[in-house]
């Protein structure tokens, strides 16, 4: 908290944020915001700097770019900026009284309650069933032909989180009907919400109408549960089990909530990311050809994906988070402030709502080089320029960065893994006409979204030992040595506010790192032996949210 207290504590008074000109009465900037949000915020940006205000409608809106100014936003308490006032969009969607409708503490215990089925120990149980969905496709596909990109991820993505988060019913008995009921969720969600969420309009009639059968669906499904003597362990009978902290349970429709609070963060960023992974490849083939390299050397013709093998593929790894710096899911975040700020010399009001751009801040010239060439290598060594986590932040920042980052890296990863080996794909249209479509708030690639693929000729490639094959932790911690005081130690250091306990660490280096039932990370030493070092730095890099720093003398 100390960055947040030097940009609070700079000046005890300031001056109001540069304003916009322009604006109409009533409206405010509202039509040139939902025309376009992306290019709206990127021209507040260039033309007034980190901070600065406009309205829409009566509400005054001070948008904040850059690596300090995000600083701000996402590193300020729950106290200062209340997340909750700011996504009253969401209400509707998840339910009066649910995750962003609660108390903070209420809403704390609810999205804990998602953690579990997040967890590094639960994607290895996840990669089977999205390798499932992503042969099923195939099927489907056969052995050429043309598809909607945006479409077929749009359908894998949302079988691959209901598959792994919600269970065999969702997945198996109510495909189309969920399908359907979650496209009308999704359109509940637009430019307009923000500011009036239950006009009576077309598409928030059909999103509470989709609430309201979702509803039914899980009351059913909890009843039916009720009577089976064994019962599953997926996500859905997890919450059916699980308390608060005062020992309640959660009712059907506090059940219904959260489950689509896990499909939106597993899902509603996924598919449009993995989209373009897919169309940038194709506009940038020496980038495909070692990606594919890659995937060739690591698995070869018939070697097994799993979620070890899935852990060190950089050059895919690099290329999705440079898809995700350019095409970041997220066009803006809010929160509401609850009590007068300070950034640099100036104030920002208690009741003024700050606005946080991933896409404006990916694409300054100060934080990234050539921001708007598309480069995989900017995230190799000594560049690094994921590492400032306030300049790069596709799923946003601090302790409320999108808890399903990792589900949804894992997910396109897996994808990919698969389907770069199996096809060979190309564009169907000129590429410059392949651009997003900034009119949803959910960004995606602009539809018709049109590619071939055709069953790739693999005959020249060699099975090769399976990465799964390799000795996998125990899952315990091991004994530690006993040492005398000057024998050489590192330190491992937490970063506590960006730690969300995906225990992706304790799965790399158990002797290390111990993740509790709360998802509280311990550490059973924070200057261990030397001859863990390497162990350390992996979990480190394997942690989603990088909340671990390993410093050596």
């Amino acid at each position: 908290m100390a960055d947040v207290e030097a940009l609070n504590n700079n000046h005890l008074a300031g001056k109001e944020p540069p304003a916009l000109k322009g604006g109409l009465p009533l409206l405010g900037h509202m039509i040139p915001f939902a025309r376009n949000p992306f290019l709206f915020m990127k021209r507040v940006s260039d033309e007034l700097g980190e901070i600065a205000q406009f309205k829409i409608f009566n509400q005054r809106m001070v948008l904040l770019t850059g690596d300090e100014a995000s600083t701000l936003f996402y590193r300020s308490s729950d106290e200062q900026l209340d997340q909750s006032a700011a996504y009253k969009l969401m209400t509707p969607i998840f339910g009066e009284g649910i995750v962003f409708d609660a108390p903070i503490d209420r809403k704390n215990q609810q999205l804990r309650m998602l953690m579990p089925a997040l967890r590094g120990e639960a994607m290895r149980n996840h990669a089977d069933k999205i390798l499932i969905e992503i042969e099923d496709l195939s099927r489907q596909w056969g052995d050429a032909g043309e598809v909607d990109l945006v479409a077929a991820m749009k359908l894998l993505t949302i079988n691959t989180a209901s598959h792994c988060l919600l269970g065999r019913e969702f997945r198996y008995e109510l495909t189309d009907e969920f399908a359907a009921i979650y496209h009308d969720l999704e359109k509940g969600v637009n430019a307009l919400a923000y500011s009036f969420p239950n006009l009576p309009l077309p598409s928030f009639r059909k999103r509470d109408r989709a609430r309201m059968r979702l509803h039914e669906l899980v009351r059913d499904i909890v009843k039916k549960r009720e009577r089976q003597s064994e019962k599953p362990t997926d996500m859905f009978q997890m919450l059916i089990d699980t308390r608060y902290d005062d020992g309640s349970e959660l009712n059907t429709d506090e059940i219904t909530g959260i489950l689509v609070a896990a499909i939106f963060a597993g899902h509603h960023t996924s598919s449009g990311t993995a989209a373009w992974v897919l169309l940038e490849l194709l506009k940038h083939p020496q980038i495909l050809r070692d990606v594919r390299q890659e995937l060739d050397e690591l698995f070869g013709a018939d070697d097994e994906v799993t979620f070890q093998s899935l852990r060190e593929i950089p050059k895919l790894e690099n290329t999705l988070k440079e898809v995700l710096r350019l095409h970041p899911p997220l066009i803006v975040l809010m929160r509401q402030v609850a009590e007068d700020l300070q950034f640099k010399n100036y104030t920002i009001h208690k009741g003024d709502m700050v606005w946080a751009s991933p896409p404006v801040t990916h694409r300054m010239q100060h934080l990234f080089d050539n921001p708007e060439v598309f480069d995989p290598d900017r995230y190799e060594q000594p560049r690094s320029q994921d590492k400032n986590l306030m300049a790069y932040q596709p799923f946003g920042g601090g302790k409320h960065k999108c808890s399903g980052n990792a589900f949804a890296m894992f997910q396109i990863k897996a994808i990919f893994a698969v389907l770069l080996r199996r096809y060979d794909f190309e564009l169907v249209d000129p590429p410059q006409t392949y651009v997003d479509d900034y009119g949803e708030m959910i960004v995606q690639p602009r539809s018709p979204c049109r590619i071939r693929y055709r069953l790739r000729d693999t005959s020249h490639l060699k099975p090769t030992a399976s990465s799964a094959a390799k000795p996998q932790s125990s899952g315990c911690p091991l004994h530690q040595p006993t040492a005398s005081d000057n024998e050489p130690r590192f330190r491992i250091v937490v970063d506590r506010q960006l730690c969300q306990g995906h225990a992706m660490c304790m799965g790399e280096a158990p002797e290390l790192f111990q993740v509790d039932s709360s998802g509280t990370l311990h550490l059973t030493d924070e200057h261990p032996l030397n001859q863990h070092l390497e162990k350390a730095k992996r979990a480190a890099g394997h942690c989603p949210n990088q909340a671990l720093r390993i410093e050596t003398q």
